[in-house]
């Protein structure tokens, strides 16, 4: 079923599902409840849903030089700014200032959606998750998740897909 909201709980909707609503786009919605002091919120949201961790895709908001993009990497992986700077036509890249990703998308950090950012930004997505079914990014807020296709995903934010993430060290 395209569009979800009674599945929002009482919650409200946000920018990320009325996005998928306005497109009709078929969506699921999970809530947990966020612990604020988890170490990651990816890896917090795959165990509380009980979900694989290749299928949970966080959002990062990287700096390319003055202007930010968007990569999404699986939440058990690290993104490798080397490879993401060179998909993005970029000299390098460094993490975004907490800041700026918020100011800039709209969300707050642990929350920042790929989708229905206050402004638009270039993308880049893992191509690991071509190989899903369903891929679940953040939903616009913490504690929020949401199921999609990945090539929905990848539609909607017009991401390249490549091998952006690396095993951490």
């Amino acid at each position: 079923m395209a569009g979800n909201r009674d599945k929002h709980a009482g919650r409200g909707a946000t920018p990320a599902t009325r996005l998928l609503d306005q497109h009709k786009v078929r969506y699921t919605v999970r809530h947990y409840e966020h612990d604020a002091g988890a170490p990651s919120y990816g890896l917090e949201a795959a165990e509380k849903l009980e979900l694989p961790p290749e299928a949970v895709y966080k959002t990062l908001m990287v700096d390319l030089g003055g202007h930010l993009a968007v990569a999404m990497v699986p939440v058990a992986l690290n993104l490798d700014l080397k490879k993401f700077a060179a998909l993005m036509g970029a000299r390098k890249a460094v993490m975004a200032d907490r800041h700026e990703a918020e100011k800039r998308t709209g969300y707050v950090v642990g929350g920042i959606s790929p989708l229905g950012q206050k402004h638009s930004s270039p993308a880049g997505i893992d191509n690991r998750v071509e190989l899903l079914d369903t891929v679940y990014v953040s939903g616009g807020r913490r504690g929020l998740q949401i199921g999609l296709s990945p090539f929905d995903l990848i539609r909607l934010t017009h991401a390249v897909t490549a091998p952006i993430a690396a095993v951490p060290a």
